[in-house]
């Protein structure tokens, strides 16, 4: 290990022991008082994530894996959640699209450190249909627009000036052409067969409640040890 990169290692370490989490008063959660679906739990919750001031509360990771079992997780954007599931979008032929397709199961992971919650969700993913896809995708801003139709997410990039080119037709396309669509953007929804629910303690006496549910029964739940 040459100096420079035992200063950066020592430094590192130096700060990553350094740091604490949930430096703020976390709020009780009482899991005897939830409600008996798990949407109505994580619509207030992320409620009061948005009035706490956290930022990106609709962000999420995905988590998915490849035809081979190999798993994968990136940050998407959550679209909306309601009775049909959690929707999230994006293009058929990412590498996220092209593992729903082999594998359509995926997990969902919420984290909102301002109140020291998470909420994690599991189960079998659906593919929305085309008219559901344009809906999304015209609901969103120019720049949602300008990026999908730049397309070839996933694919190799030969170099940044291709992306530059690439990116400023596409700018150009939705500027012109704001009802223009791109044919591979893929509105998938999550049905979640599980959903945890986690609240953090300053004692270390995390709260977490699971709810389960059998396809097209209805739920239960119960609590973990932390």
């Amino acid at each position: 290990m040459t100096h420079g990169a035992h200063g950066t290692h020592a430094a590192f370490e130096s700060a990553l022991h350094s740091l604490r989490v949930w430096d703020a008063d976390l709020p009780a959660f009482d899991p005897a008082t939830a409600p008996d679906d798990p949407l109505d739990l994580f619509r207030t919750w992320f409620l009061d994530a948005v009035g706490a001031g956290q930022p990106e509360p609709h962000t999420t990771q995905l988590a998915t894996a490849d035809a081979d079992g190999r798993p994968d997780v990136r940050t998407v954007m959550l679209h909306g959640a309601d009775g049909r599931g959690w929707r999230f979008a994006t293009h058929s032929t990412s590498a996220k699209g092209r593992q729903l397709a082999a594998r359509p199961y995926a997990a969902l992971h919420f984290y909102w450190p301002l109140r020291g919650r998470q909420v994690r969700l599991r189960g079998p993913v659906a593919e929305g249909t085309a008219e559901e896809a344009y809906a999304d995708l015209h609901a969103r801003s120019t720049g949602a627009l300008a990026a999908a139709l730049t397309g070839r997410q996933s694919e190799p990039l030969a170099s940044p000036e291709a992306l530059a080119e690439a990116s400023e037709r596409a700018w150009s396309r939705a500027a012109a052409e704001p009802a223009a669509h791109a044919p591979t953007w893929t509105v998938y929804r999550l049905v979640p067969q599980e959903a945890e629910f986690f609240q953090g303690d300053a004692r270390r006496r995390h709260v977490r409640l699971r709810y389960h549910r059998a396809p097209d029964g209805p739920w239960s739940r119960g609590l973990l040890w932390p």
